[in-house]
């Protein structure tokens, strides 16, 4: 085989006169090449397939490195072929030049590329590019003028504030000479309910009511009092409570309260009340439910506090037995469970119903109190309003008729104002 070889490559190096034209067809190739395989219009690969559809040689040149049987067998064969100046020979010279001095180039050999089948159809394909062509330009945006915008955060109100304010005045004149007889009166009742509450939204809330009420009267038949009073209170209602669950929550509150003026009865010198005479205070811990229902007409809150201190001072001696102080004493306290309800249904626009229920026990004694206020509002300031006010209380004196059982009401027509 080194013998072969070796005779190859003596006539090889015997075709070496024939160099010129070897080197003039190299030329020309790299010109092909160049004009080929650097340009990649359609007609440049045109001539490429045509190459290679032509069956022509040259494509052996330009293709991927080849071990060609064709070479070898011209190579080892008897005849001069291989020193003829055909194209084939002179391509198959060039390769095996390339074989023998550069066998690491070759990447594949014929038999390889036989078993590769045909080239698909679609390969010879030659590509275009699809374009489409819009029916007509999109109109360019519009330039907007952007004004400046001012935002303003406001801070929270975590304070809300209400009021309701009424006054009703009645006068009623009889002459001395009134054919059914009768007594002129006067009277008046002013009240005031105002409330200031907080509530951050965060779990905490602290509601507080103050309300005023003082009613007037007089009567001709009484000669010692030009004016007593028919209605008489001050009462403070504070309440801070800490969210539990969603209507729950734990409460600390306080009512104190007391009253304006003296309080007498017809014809009689006898104090029955004065302010401070008495003042109570009672201090609960519970829990406290917030009532809404009947799509919001039903609210208000429900307090129940299982541990309460209360405590009653009554600045007048003479009226401390009356009130369940001891003789000779000003003060008492006690502990014990309380319970307070607050509701206002509203029927109607103009028609509503105020309720307050309120009970305590030392478990030695009991005060029940339930304040009903109905109110019919006829327009923006003018309504009537219809009170009534049973309690029960046992540890004042009990009354031969009534028993521990007392009793106030009032119908009163004149303005009313809220907000």
């Amino acid at each position: 085989m080194a013998a072969l070889l070796t005779a190859v490559a003596g006539q090889v190096s015997a075709a070496s006169h024939k160099s010129n034209r070897v080197n003039d067809y190299l030329d020309s190739l790299q010109r092909v090449k160049t004009e080929i395989y650097n340009d990649t219009s359609a007609a440049a690969r045109q001539k490429l397939a045509a190459l290679k559809n032509d069956n022509s040689d040259y494509f052996m040149l330009f293709s991927p490195p080849t071990f060609y049987h064709g070479v070898s067998r011209e190579a080892l064969g008897y005849d001069d072929d291989m020193y003829s100046l055909d194209t084939e020979s002179e391509v198959n010279r060039t390769l095996l030049n390339t074989y023998l001095n550069r066998p690491e180039l070759i990447d594949g050999t014929e038999t390889l590329l036989s078993t590769m089948g045909e080239t698909p159809s679609e390969v010879n394909t030659s590509l275009t590019d699809k374009v489409v062509l819009a029916e007509a330009e999109a109109p360019a945006p519009e330039d907007i003028d952007i004004a400046p915008v001012e935002i303003t955060v406001e801070k929270p109100k975590f304070w809300t504030y209400t009021g309701e304010y009424s006054l009703q005045l009645m006068q009623n004149y009889v002459s001395d000479n009134w054919y059914k007889g009768g007594e002129s009166s006067y009277s008046a009742l002013a009240k005031a309910t105002m409330q200031a509450n907080y509530n951050n939204l965060d779990k905490v809330k602290w509601d507080n009511k103050l309300e005023l009420k003082l009613g007037l009267c007089s009567y001709e038949s009484d000669s010692l009092h030009k004016f007593k009073t028919s209605e008489d209170l001050i009462r403070l209602t504070s309440k801070f409570g800490l969210q539990a669950t969603k209507n729950w929550y734990y409460t600390l509150q306080m009512v104190a309260y007391t009253q304006f003026y003296r309080g007498y009865k017809a014809n009689n010198k006898t104090v029955y009340s004065d302010f401070f005479s008495p003042f109570n205070l009672n201090i609960s811990l519970g829990m406290d439910y917030t009532v809404k229902a009947l799509n919001d007409k039903l609210t208000g809150s429900i307090n129940i506090s299982p541990f309460a201190y209360n405590f009653r001072y009554v600045g007048r001696l003479s009226l401390s037995t009356r009130y369940s102080v001891d003789e000779g004493h000003h003060t008492k306290h006690e502990f014990g469970s309380n319970f307070t309800v607050n509701l206002t249904w509203k029927f109607t626009d103009n028609i509503s119903w105020k309720t307050r229920l309120y009970g305590y026990t030392s478990y030695k004694r009991a005060e029940l109190e339930w304040e009903n206020t109905f109110l019919f509002q006829l327009n923006k300031y003018l309504a009537t309003t219809i009170f009534l006010y049973p309690r029960f209380d046992d540890g004042g004196t009990r009354d031969e008729d009534h028993g521990y059982w007392q009793m106030h009401e009032y119908i009163s027509f004149g303005l009313n104002y809220s907000f």
